[in-house]
């Protein structure tokens, strides 16, 4: 079961199934696996509160892992931090826990009931107890002494998950599917809509602004960031070559060999690892190009330490014999060409304060020790200086609020049937992925607008589609034959039961969350 998962993990039909699997797992575990709560917390205090009822952090941390571990098994593999993120893991078991606790609670005062044979049933029909296709007595109390549980704690806790199932399974009794929302679901699948409509985008409409001059102040005002020069730094700077030290330098056979037996990943051949015999040369040119750029980092350390206080870069390049570069006044995003592809130095040169050394800094170039001889901080300059730049960015946003007021404003036409300049998508049918002829993509348009009926043919707001903004009405609606629809109606509601059942629950959990005190652990949401 899993491998078919893992194979199909890209479908929506199976992340679906993922949620129900994970939910309902996380639900039973609350009960089955966890004690519950006497309102001690337990011995790291709580997770949340519920109407002053407490889930331990030990219950919420159990309940995350076992989420976890389950979604490890489906994708066969280690959960990246970036999709256990999108997930939201910990929301997810924090939320399943709130909620059943909170069922648990009403279908108390519902008066369910669950025998101690319905419990007997329960617990002999889960495979993890049995052996050989049956219930296996001994299994089952090695099983739950490993899990540190005695047989009436996890009767207890098989009796409250029944209680759950049963509560929520009589609040999906309830729903039904009445013959109005069969015959809209019914046309909505086989209907074909034509819609008129208008739309505009912000290039429609920018030549139309002009902004005065108190409305790029203000502008400029609010978004100051936009507009900020960047930080400049004119560098001065010594640059220590190891490669010059190298001639002066040599490596002793033990050297040599500690750098082979260190960096033994460095000698792969086609057959494995090069003998050293076969490598010693390179070794020992390795090794010494090491050596000496360790010594020219701690040269120009000691160097840089022991000038620190005057600040004088030209008597350190003196004790170092090196020449003193500069550079002019550049950004991070126009280094100068001396610089080009030295990351490290030009980061550290913009940290550092006029006048102040900084480094060492080791880059593949070699070991820079450096000074800002000037400092230019980030500033926005006057209106006047950039006014073109600030009025096309004002125009630009003000261009988005002005589609959007016209498309209301034509929303209101069409809705008044007051005549109008409009496009026509022509005859098309519903689509679960929103594609819609000349209008483009929008699953929200297209839901819109098959709720358009002749009595209320226009929608009341424009819809948002890519950057533009379309008010639409209906047109015209071919409907499918009404005898179809009374053929195949009581087949309809049972396929669209499951779903109405599923949005009932929903609503009646969330309901309950809504009338229920709910403190979450302030330290448990900023881990999160």
């Amino acid at each position: 079961m899993l491998e078919i998962i893992r194979q199909r993990k890209q479908s929506i039909v199976i992340k679906i199934v993922f949620i129900i699997i994970v939910l309902s797992f996380i639900g039973t575990m609350f009960l089955v696996w966890g004690k519950g709560s006497d309102g001690s917390g337990g011995s790291r205090g709580y997770a949340a509160k519920v109407n002053g009822t407490k889930i331990s952090v030990e219950e919420y941390q159990s309940a995350y892992q076992r989420i976890r571990n389950m979604y490890q098994q489906i994708y066969g593999q280690s959960i990246p931090a970036e999709m256990e993120k999108m997930l939201n893991l910990k929301k997810v078991a924090l939320d399943s826990l709130i909620d059943n606790m909170l069922v648990m609670k009403e279908a108390k005062k519902m008066g369910i009931k669950v025998s101690k044979d319905e419990v007997a049933k329960e617990i002999a029909g889960m495979s993890t107890f049995q052996k050989d296709g049956a219930f296996n007595f001994d299994l089952y109390q090695q099983l739950l002494r490993s899990n540190r549980m005695t047989p009436k704690e996890f009767e207890e806790s098989q009796k409250n998950e029944l209680m759950i199932k049963k509560a929520r399974q009589s609040v999906k009794d309830k729903a039904t599917v009445t013959d109005d929302e069969a015959l809209a679901q019914y046309k909505k699948e086989n209907d074909k809509l034509d819609l008129e409509f208008v739309a505009f985008a912000p290039s429609d409409v920018i030549d139309q602004i002009k902004p005065t001059e108190a409305e790029l102040k203000d502008y400029l005002q609010k978004n100051q960031n936009e507009f900020k020069t960047p930080v400049k730094v004119a560098l001065s700077y010594v640059l220590i070559d190891p490669a010059s030290m190298a001639a002066k330098l040599s490596v002793s056979d033990e050297e040599i060999q500690t750098f082979y037996q260190k960096n033994i990943d460095r000698w792969q051949g086609k057959d494995g690892i090069l003998p050293f015999n076969e490598v010693k040369d390179k070794v020992r040119a390795e090794a010494l190009k090491q050596k000496a750029a360790k010594q020219a980092y701690e040269l120009a350390s000691d160097t840089l330490y022991k000038n620190a206080k005057s600040g004088d870069l030209s008597l350190i390049a003196r004790q170092l014999d090196l020449k003193v570069q500069d550079t002019s006044l550049f950004s991070v995003a126009t280094p100068p060409s001396a610089l080009n592809g030295e990351a490290a130095v030009i980061k550290k040169a913009l940290e550092l304060k006029q006048g102040e050394l900084g480094g060492p800094v080791e880059t593949a170039k070699g070991i820079y020790i450096l000074k800002a001889k000037e400092r230019k901080e980030a500033v926005v300059p006057p209106l006047a200086e950039i006014k073109s730049e600030v009025e096309q960015k004002t125009r630009t946003a003000k261009s988005v609020d002005l589609a959007k007021q016209k498309a209301e404003e034509a929303a209101k036409q069409l809705a008044a049937k007051a005549p109008a300049k409009t496009q026509s998508t022509g005859s098309f049918g519903y689509s679960v992925k929103g594609d819609i002829p000349v209008i483009g993509n929008s699953p929200e348009l297209m839901e819109a607008a098959f709720k358009l009926t002749s009595a209320a043919p226009a929608a009341p707001a424009p819809l948002k589609v890519g950057n533009r903004w379309y008010a639409i009405r209906l047109k015209a609606r071919t409907e499918a034959p009404r005898s179809e629809f009374d053929k195949n109606k009581e087949q309809l509601k049972k396929t669209m039961l499951p779903k109405k059942q599923e949005e009932a629950l929903a609503a009646w959990v969330k309901d309950l969350k809504a009338k229920a005190t709910i403190e979450v652990n302030p330290a448990l949401v900023a881990e999160k």
